[in-house]
């Protein structure tokens, strides 16, 4: 028995694109979108295809994800089609080994800026008045 039940799968001729409504059993809260990708490529054979995860739904008390997928042919009418932050977030989620590195470089940078900030905080404050003094 397989982990993905497919609720929908249109092919949808005026926008080029097929889409795909799948329930992904026992999975609840533990499924990335990347790897909810590669389930349904090798499950519906989309080798060579743009799949594109639209919307990973929980369900409450219920051991499934619901998704919503767009295949596509061709990445550039892809990238007409669908909101360039949904392949923003893509690439962010696939290059997280660019990411590690550049944040083991910027600790080196924030462990310089404590020590000037500190130093400014050293500095009396002498513009303020005590309200004793006032009366």
């Amino acid at each position: 028995m397989s982990m993905i039940e497919t609720l929908s799968d249109e092919k949808n001729s005026f926008l080029s694109r097929r889409e795909i409504i799948c329930d992904f059993k026992g999975l609840g809260g533990k499924l990335k979108k990347l790897e909810a990708v590669e389930m349904i490529t090798k499950e519906l054979k989309l080798v060579g295809k743009i799949v594109i995860p639209i919307k990973l739904q929980n369900h409450t008390g219920q051991p499934k994800i619901t998704g919503v997928f767009y295949v596509y042919d061709d990445e550039k009418l892809a990238r007409e089609h669908v909101d360039p932050t949904i392949f923003a977030r893509l690439d962010k989620a696939k290059s997280p080994k660019e990411e590690e590195k550049d944040a083991d470089a910027k600790p080196a940078k924030a462990d310089a800026e404590p020590a000037k900030a500190d130093a400014s905080v050293e500095k009396p404050d002498t513009k303020t008045k005590d309200k004793s003094e006032d009366n």
